[in-house]
């Protein structure tokens, strides 16, 4: 199969197609083929050796896909031709394994594009919507980077359980597709002052902040929040971490709060179980749909990290394989 292999930690640029031997389904797992996989942020630290946890090279980057069951490992009744979508190591390939207990069966009416697209980055923001921040109806919240893939995942997620948003991005483009999707006031943080306008723009009554941006960011979106806000980290794409003056947090009454996907599900086994039932009925349902920004073949898999790496992107990047 052909397949995108990272040889040695490094930009996106040195990444390479190349024709590697077929996986094989383990115990439990499933072959799939891949008809979509989503580039993610993380996926451009993993290349670059800069992730929380490393894999040695050489390895396949990618973690996000959609596609159909080729073949199964033992004890594994799903059947051939089944659409699925999921996460695992290696999705920048023609095939990929699948753990047959998290793979989830891609919901009538939705296109492989649409299902390698939702994973990763609504289920960030829902757990932190949800069982992070608790979100009300009525509650205002700030969203950091808004109109990225994390960020207008929580525009849409926010909207949907009946919050009032603040997108905040760095362009006219971000805010307009922000404003799209529901937002109901906009910031562009890099020509205006954010902690000023949050505070005028929701009538300094903003309870949560949800930044995955960091940076020079994170410290005006917290003195922005309302006494006793919260506000939750979730990543750094803009390539530095914060560091917040702890006296902001003590004279305010503000809670900072972190979550991590990748530990979440063994942190809190509960609410992980409850939020991914409740968002995925709504992904059935309809009422919620990632927005696909670009596409790039396999081939242009560098391409396709290098628009993420430099913050160009709106709402997903997919890989299209099939």
């Amino acid at each position: 199969m052909r397949a995108i292999l990272c040889n040695a930690y490094g930009p996106p640029e040195e990444l390479a197609l190349a024709e590697v031997a077929d996986p094989v389904p383990a115990p439990g797992q499933l072959l799939v083929r891949v008809h979509a996989a989503a580039v993610n942020f993380p996926d451009v630290l993993f290349i670059a050796g800069k992730y929380q946890i490393k894999i040695p090279p050489p390895f396949i980057p990618g973690n996000e896909i959609a596609g159909e069951v080729v073949a199964v490992g033992n004890g594994v009744t799903t059947t051939l031709g089944q659409r699925v979508f999921g996460t695992t190591f290696g999705a920048f390939a023609e095939l990929a394994v699948l753990d047959a207990a998290t793979a989830a069966p891609v919901p009538d009416g939705v296109d492989f594009a649409s299902a390698a697209a939702f994973g990763v980055t609504y289920r960030t923001a829902y757990h932190a919507l949800r069982s992070v921040a608790r979100v009300a109806p009525g509650d205002w919240v700030v969203v950091l980077g808004a109109a990225g893939g994390v960020g207008l995942a929580a525009v849409d997620l926010a909207v949907a359980m009946g919050a009032r948003v603040l997108a905040a991005a760095s362009s006219p483009k971000k805010l307009d597709l922000c404003r799209e999707r529901g937002a109901e006031a906009t910031v562009d943080y890099d020509n205006e002052d954010l902690k000023l306008r949050i505070r005028e723009l929701t009538g300094d009554s903003a309870r949560v902040v949800l930044d995955p941006v960091g940076g020079s960011y994170a410290e005006p979106a917290l003195r922005g929040l309302a006494r006793g806000g919260m506000f939750v980290t979730l990543g750094y794409a803009a390539g530095s971490i914060p560091a917040i003056p702890l006296n902001l947090v003590m004279l305010k009454d503000i809670t900072v709060r972190g979550m991590e996907i990748r530990t979440f599900a063994d942190d809190y086994p509960d609410e992980c179980a409850r939020d991914i039932a409740e968002l995925s009925q709504m992904f059935a349902d309809g009422k919620i749909r990632p927005y696909i920004g670009a596409r790039f073949p396999l081939a242009e898999t560098a391409a396709a990290l290098r628009f993420v790496a430099d913050r160009k992107v709106l709402g997903k990047v997919i890989i299209d394989l099939v």
